[in-house]
């Protein structure tokens, strides 16, 4: 990927990851994050990491975002648009943010292998299948399912049961 590609997706994220924290209305706020979640996509694809790529549209821009605005829906918003924002609260968390970039920075500046380029994937040939490789999506694929079933699935059930608690519990009495 070009580096004028890599800047236009970098900040399209960056500003749209802002403006879900900035936006007071819920809605507009999930469908920043969709766009910010579709630029970090471009940006994983730029690394031939297109399985997390795509993954990243297909699970979290599709499916989970379609789970929030559900939420958001089912919730009572009005009373939060009436809410007054927390200065204190909100120069707090800026502080908090300003010491972690911080941190960040001079980890970086300190810290030799956090400097290097990361090294391209390794592939391995398939036994048997002369000149075919295995991609990253076999690779995770068997990692997944060979090794973390249980917390695959146990992720799953524990998705289900919040769902089925945020409908219970946003239902509201009849009058």
């Amino acid at each position: 990927m070009s580096p004028f590609l890599f800047w236009i997706f970098a900040v399209l994220t960056v500003i749209f990851g802002a403006a879900v924290v900035l936006n007071r209305n819920p809605v507009a706020s999930a469908l920043s994050l969709v766009v910010s979640f579709l630029g970090l996509s471009a940006l994983f694809m730029s690394l031939d990491a297109f399985f997390v790529g795509i993954i990243q549209v297909l699970v979290y821009a599709g499916a989970v975002m379609v789970l929030f605005l559900f939420i958001i829906m089912l919730l009572d918003i009005r009373a939060e648009e009436r809410r007054r924002i927390n200065w204190l609260a909100t120069a707090g968390g800026i502080g908090v943010a300003v010491i972690l970039l911080i941190q960040i920075w001079v980890v970086i500046g300190h810290f030799q292998p956090a400097r290097r380029t990361f090294p391209p994937l390794a592939r391995h040939v398939l036994s048997g299948a002369e000149g075919s490789t295995t991609d990253d999506v076999w690779n995770i694929g068997q990692l997944l399912f060979n090794n973390y079933n249980l917390p695959f699935q146990i992720i799953g059930v524990l998705v289900l049961v919040a769902t089925i608690g945020v409908v219970i519990l946003s239902r509201r009495e009849p009058r």
